[in-house]
């Protein structure tokens, strides 16, 4: 590996770490963001989830850019937007700053997060490039482990407001990076962007979050709720005609002709919406009903990161030898087993006894999971269509967060008195409700995963597909489609 080629994949690294360590860090210090500036759990959700937004509805449009203005230029862009944001977030000084700031931070995130992954494309030859991809890989599961220890720490000891400018010198090592290293790339001829469906769906995931959120303090029959969640849905519709008719699509509707391709995305969708779900409450649940501190809740849920990290890899061979429908069927059910053990958690229980055995069981359904599942969704498609069945699989994914942590928060607000999580029998009894919602949602991609799912002829190495849409666009997509935009 040459000198260049280093700072290249180091340049890639610390651009995609910045963004996957901000999710987790910000989930941790959500508790003391809204005892500092208030708002409940309507403006945890929003925190939370208008970085999802933009980031999930703009991420094929982040890698479409890259092919009109080079990787180079919009890794460059989405980096340095990014820290921006961070200072800006450092500074909000409301909850609407905060949430509007957030937005923007979605939206570097989905410029950074698929040029991080064509740097290493282009800087790399074919056969150099499994090396370097593992290596990106790696460490960003090691940043997912790094994200709750470190926002913990910093909140326990500081304000909430240090978990966004620790990005700061990421940003600018980064960008120092980038401009010794990496070489500018040409644009592609003949490549346009989907403006208009960018556009529309855009919207259609504002209108419906937006009606979801907001219905439990304004009522599902006040205007304010019901027409942005009647526009949504219409230009959710707009977005599929235009998808199915124009040109140059953003998504490639057509890849869901093929069976485990649309299987495979259902999986995704009802499996990650558990996912985000499960991790966005139950961290609150550990800070504000049992007693947590912000270090103490990120400690809590490490083994499940240290678990996948050690098995992921293990299970993606299986599926390479096997086939990956036995995996993908069991493992989301001992997933959604090992979630509900957390049915009998109160505000008072014992780690080693209660929470650690039924984060350890998930971890484990997980581990055989996401690998197989990726990997099955890559064979769904032509090789030639790799980097695009990939990208439309990690939007699948954090769409499903975005919806599923919307629809159940409203839920869930609607049912507390206060509207926000406390030491309290209500909050614990919607914590339980939360627990079983995941737990049906990943089981429901479990049984999709037995009855829908063909072992694939044409084999995808599962083994270098371990972190899966955890981790961002996975191997196969970068070596056969050569991007994953």
């Amino acid at each position: 590996m040459t000198r260049r080629q280093q700072l290249t994949l180091a340049a890639a690294i610390l651009g995609s770490a910045v963004a996957s360590i901000d999710g987790s860090v910000v989930n941790v210090a959500l508790p003391a963001i809204e005892r500092d500036l208030g708002g409940g759990l309507e403006a945890q959700q929003w925190i939370s989830n208008a970085y999802l937004l933009t980031l999930g509805s703009l991420i094929l449009v982040g890698g479409s850019l890259g092919d009109l203005y080079g990787e180079r230029r919009v890794f460059a862009a989405g980096v340095g937007l990014f820290g921006l944001c961070s200072v800006g977030c450092a500074l909000a000084p409301s909850v609407d700053a905060l949430i509007a700031m957030r937005a923007l931070q979605g939206v570097a995130a989905a410029l950074l997060t698929p040029a991080s992954l064509a740097v290493i494309v282009g800087a790399f030859s074919a056969s150099e490039r499994g090396a370097a991809i593992g290596a990106w890989t790696a460490w960003g599961g090691i940043a997912s482990i790094a994200g709750p220890l470190l926002g913990g720490a910093i909140v326990n000891v500081g304000s909430w407001r240090w978990v966004f400018l620790v990005n700061v010198p990421i940003v600018l090592v980064t960008l120092g990076l980038i401009v010794a290293a990496i070489p500018a790339s040409k644009p592609v001829r003949g490549r346009r962007l989907d403006l208009a469906g960018a556009a529309l769906g855009a919207l259609a995931l504002t209108g419906v979050v937006f009606a979801l959120i907001e219905s439990p303090r304004r009522g599902w029959s006040s205007p304010a709720i019901y027409l942005p969640l009647v526009a949504g849905l219409a230009c959710g519709a707009a977005f599929i005609f235009r998808e199915r008719n124009t040109a140059q699509p953003m998504l490639e509707l057509a890849l869901f002709r093929r069976r485990n391709f649309a299987v495979g995305n259902l999986e995704t969708l009802t499996l990650y919406a558990g996912l985000a779900i499960l991790f966005f409450f139950l961290t609150i649940f550990l800070q504000q009903v049992a007693g947590y501190t912000a270090l103490q809740s990120g400690l809590a849920t490490i083994p499940i990161t240290l678990v996948m990290f050690a098995t992921s890899r293990r299970f993606g061979s299986l599926a390479d030898r096997y086939g990956p429908r036995r995996l993908m069927g069991l493992g989301p059910l001992i997933a959604a087993a090992g979630i509900l053990l957390l049915l009998p958690l109160g505000m008072h229980f014992t780690y080693l006894t209660a929470l650690l055995p039924a984060l350890l069981l998930f971890a484990v359904g997980l581990s055989m999971t996401v690998a197989p599942l990726t990997a099955t969704v890559l064979a769904g498609a032509d090789e030639s269509d790799a980097g695009i069945a990939s990208a439309i699989n990690n939007a699948v994914a954090r769409i499903a967060g975005l919806i599923g942590t919307s629809a159940v928060g409203a839920a869930v607000a609607a049912s507390l008195p206060a509207g926000t999580f406390g030491p309290n029998a209500a909050s614990v009894a919607a914590f339980h409700d939360t627990v079983l919602i995941c737990g049906v949602l990943v089981a429901a991609g479990g049984l999709a995963g037995l009855l829908g799912i063909v072992d694939p002829k044409r084999p995808v190495d599962a083994s270098h597909c371990s972190g899966g849409q955890l981790a961002g666009a996975p191997l196969p997509a970068a070596v056969r489609a050569g991007s994953i935009s």
